[in-house]
């Protein structure tokens, strides 16, 4: 591939995920009454609909509700491998849960990946299947030890694969490598949208703005939704990425929120020859490439920059770190493209699969999925089905998953690392002064300003109305901090996420970052001058 390096990469002015701009999907409509069916699953990304999809299968009466518009959430933005090559993960795990345990969670990764590849196959899904091999690879000498002891963590748990020196990609100048055969890449949301398809035709209810605020437990548990109304059935399954249904389990003390960002960027005719492959450096900074198609032209999708949600630079400047990598390695002169993703990280890096808490098997949660939610949805989909049909004793994964677990080695002391963490934000927001005042935000911008000596967030349009919220975050009362490169506010401490109009688009929070009438403060201040 050519690296004839252009001067410039123009970012696209607002964030957009491939995925959803080319998949339309027919709206559904919002819940107006009272239900009772035989399941109720509340989110509809990858997890709740293959597991609604899988239900109906079975025969029955399942109801799937989502907050928002259908396939926008953590399914719409995702580098979308499919994958049990998750990172250097499989050396850690032996040393953590050992051999056997490290062995389960490969296993089921890999039944995944070949369920959904031969339900593509049969059914003729038109979603860009493409078998592709899978490298981590370093471009730095010294991490060629960490990569060999992967490969020695291969060969123990008997998962296919080869410890290597090249890779076809030749730009990445990849000292050593470990390649994990056989495994692929798709688009997401065409696969969604044929199995929502399928799990209408067999008869599932789906609603849309569709609020679920909290659950009432029992035999028959009861999804509560904004609007009042109650939609029971003998199982409740909580896949919203985070759990919606806080008060049992306290998720956001185990897991941390993560987000990264992606870019689309087409090939020219001449670099058109792109060798295969999906790529992960285990370096630092983190890189993913994978290709894709765009409006029938190839392209690289390519990734990284991961950081803790509402801690570290300038948003933005993740996007233009990944432009000047395009640039720099594979000499593009366009992004189509731009797009981040928000994951949830569990003490152990294991998701958690299984009743909410211990004793309560009527409330089922799948998340912390750790940026693999391709290979981790059908996983968790199959294990919820067999909690739902009663027959999760004969599922080998059960206790692997189960969110009940602890494990004191690694959760301990990553439990008080986070703790610690989330102290000092909450510490240091509340001490936080700043010297922006709301007339002097521009078009488009967005800062933490000051009004009569309180901290306060603004954001102007490009239009030019003016924006002003109380910044403190209505979960646990920490100081949310501006995401330029998304637009939005992020909560440092547990990741909730606010639109620049204070409403929540990601939890733990529930209720909206409060607004301030600032010009009816301005006209006070003058009548008192």
């Amino acid at each position: 591939m050519a690296q004839n390096l252009p001067n410039s990469i123009e970012l696209p002015q607002f964030p957009e995920s491939y995925w959803i701009a080319s998949t339309p999907f027919r709206t559904y409509p919002k819940l107006q009454d009272s239900i009772s069916v035989d399941a109720v699953i509340v989110g509809a990304g990858l997890t709740g609909v293959t597991t609604a999809y899988l239900l109906a299968k079975e025969g029955l009466q399942v109801a799937l509700l989502d907050a928002g518009t259908i396939a926008t959430g953590t399914s719409g933005h995702t580098t979308a491998k499919i994958t049990a090559q998750h990172d250097l993960i499989y050396d850690e795990f032996i040393s953590h849960f050992g051999t056997e345990q490290a062995r389960l969670y490969y296993e089921a990764n890999h039944q995944a990946l070949q369920w959904m590849k031969e339900l593509i196959r049969r059914e003729r899904i038109d979603c860009d299947f493409q078998e592709q091999d899978a490298y981590l690879y370093t471009t730095a000498g010294d991490m060629a030890g960490k990569l060999e002891q992967e490969f020695r963590a291969y060969e123990k748990l008997g998962i296919p694969g080869s410890y290597v020196d090249q890779v076809p990609l030749d730009p990445l100048g990849v000292k050593a490598a470990v390649v994990m055969p056989g495994q692929a890449q798709f688009h997401p949301l065409r696969y969604l949208r044929y199995l929502l398809g399928e799990f209408a035709a067999l008869g599932g209810q789906i609603y849309e703005q569709t609020e679920a605020t909290g659950v009432e437990s029992g035999e028959r548990p009861r999804v509560l939704t904004k609007e009042g109304h109650r939609v029971t059935g003998h199982y409740v399954v909580a896949a919203t990425h985070y759990p919606f249904h806080e008060g049992m389990g306290l998720y956001f003390a185990r897991m941390h929120p993560e987000r990264s960002y992606a870019i689309a960027c087409p090939l020219p005719d001449e670099q058109a020859d792109y060798p295969g492959g999906m790529y992960l450096n285990v370096d630092d900074p983190k890189r993913s490439v994978r290709s894709v198609q765009i409006g029938g032209k190839h392209a690289l999708l390519l990734g990284g920059e991961g950081h803790q949600t509402g801690q570290g630079i300038c948003t933005h400047r993740h996007y233009e770190a990944l432009q000047q990598f395009a640039q720099q390695t594979f000499g593009l002169s366009a992004i189509s493209y731009r797009w981040s993703a928000q994951d949830l990280i569990s003490l152990d890096k294991l998701p958690y699969i299984g009743p909410v808490t211990a004793g309560n098997d009527r409330v089922l949660v799948a998340t912390g999925y750790r940026k693999w939610g391709m290979t981790t949805s059908a996983v968790a989909a199959h294990l919820l089905k067999d909690y739902i049909t009663e027959r999760s004793d004969e599922n080998p994964y059960r206790e692997l998953f189960t969110p009940s677990r602890f494990n004191a080695d690694p959760g301990l002391k990553t439990l008080l690392v986070e703790t610690g963490d989330v102290i000092k934000h909450l510490v240091t927001g509340k001490l936080e002064w700043a010297k922006t005042m709301p007339e002097d935000i521009g078009p488009d911008r967005g800062a933490v300003v000051m009004i009569n000596g309180r901290r306060a967030g603004a954001y102007r349009e490009p239009e030019g109305k003016l924006h002003v919220l109380d910044t403190t975050c209505t979960h646990m009362g920490c100081e949310v901090e501006w995401n330029e490169g998304e637009r939005s506010w992020d909560c440092p401490c547990h990741g909730s996420r606010f639109s620049f109009e204070g409403e929540v688009l990601n939890g733990p929070a529930k209720k909206p970052l409060s607004r301030i009438d600032y010009m009816e403060i301005t006209a006070g201040e003058l009548e008192r001058t």
